[in-house]
This record gives structure tokens, C-alpha cells and sequence, in this order.
């Protein structure tokens, strides 16, 4: 018996697909030099991440800089959990042909007030893995659900 986990690595068509079945992720951005970390809707299109946001912190500290994006997941069924990180460099989105596109996309914020900014992480990699959860480990507490789909 192999006591060990498995963990499988996932190539970048497998990260993106469970990067289109998940609800939410995390931006990592660095404000005044301190990492902040927030929680946005996304949307995959054309091999990056585009959110909306409003003008504030989180726009300014990742237009034109340096972000990472992780989402992750688990099915307590087949004991399986997954975790994707997309590191790159952001920019807004600004040509009207852009911005229509974009409107199209299901990026849905939770939070009220005007979106009107939205942003694009352009990928410099894209790391990801699955592997089995610990038996008796069930759904963490205390957060929001996660998917418990496996898209890969």
C-alpha cells in the first residue's frame, strides 16, 4: 500500500479548464510594497483572466504591474481537491472593440456598485495540480464553497 499523496501536475489546457468551472479566485497584487490579496469573479478568454473592477486599490495595483491569480477546488466525492495559479502582468482593457467583448463575458462581481474597469491578467505561466485529499478531510470551513465538480 502506498502511503504517499499523488499529485498529479496539470498542464495549461487543464488549468484553464478548471479555471472556467470555478466561481471565484484570488488576485495577488503588491500595494505600497505589502501584498494584498483580493477576491474577484473571472472569466477565461482567449487563454487569460479578465475581471471587473471599480476604480481603487485593486485596479491601481495591478494595472501595468506584476499579479498573481489562484483559484482552487474540490469534490469530497472522489476525494480529489485542485489548485491553479496564473502569474503575469495585468493591463486594463480599453479599445471599444475590447471593452464590447468583454461585456459579453460572464464576469458577474458579488459585491454592488459600479464595475466599469475591467482588467486582463495576460499569462507569463500557468501552474496547476490535483491530488487527493486526505481521507476524513472534508469541505473546508468557514469559507465560501467551492466547486465540487472536477473539470479536468
Amino acid at each position: 500500500m502506498n502511503s504517499s499523496p499523488v499529485t498529479e501536475h496539470l498542464d495549461t489546457s487543464a488549468c484553464l479548464a478548471l479555471l472556467r468551472e470555478a466561481p471565484f479566485g484570488r488576485l495577488a497584487v503588491i500595494v505600497n510594497q505589502r501584498p494584498e490579496i483580493f477576491p474577484v469573479n473571472h472569466a477565461v478568454h482567449h487563454g487569460t483572466v479578465v475581471f471587473r473592477t471599480s476604480t481603487g486599490t485593486k485596479l491601481f495595483g495591478a494595472v501595468g504591474q506584476p499579479v498573481a491569480f489562484e483559484a482552487d477546488g474540490y469534490d469530497t466525492r472522489a476525494g480529489r481537491a485542485w489548485s491553479v495559479v496564473v502569474s503575469g502582468s495585468a493591463h486594463e482593457i480599453q479599445k471599444l472593440h475590447d471593452v464590447l467583448d468583454a461585456l459579453e463575458l460572464p464576469v458577474f462581481p458579488w459585491e454592488g456598485g459600479a464595475k466599469p474597469h475591467f482588467v486582463r491578467i495576460e499569462p507569463e505561466s500557468v501552474s496547476g495540480r490535483r491530488f487527493e485529499m486526505r481521507p476524513g478531510a472534508g469541505a473546508p470551513r468557514g469559507g465560501p464553497a467551492a466547486p465540487t465538480g472536477d473539470a479536468g
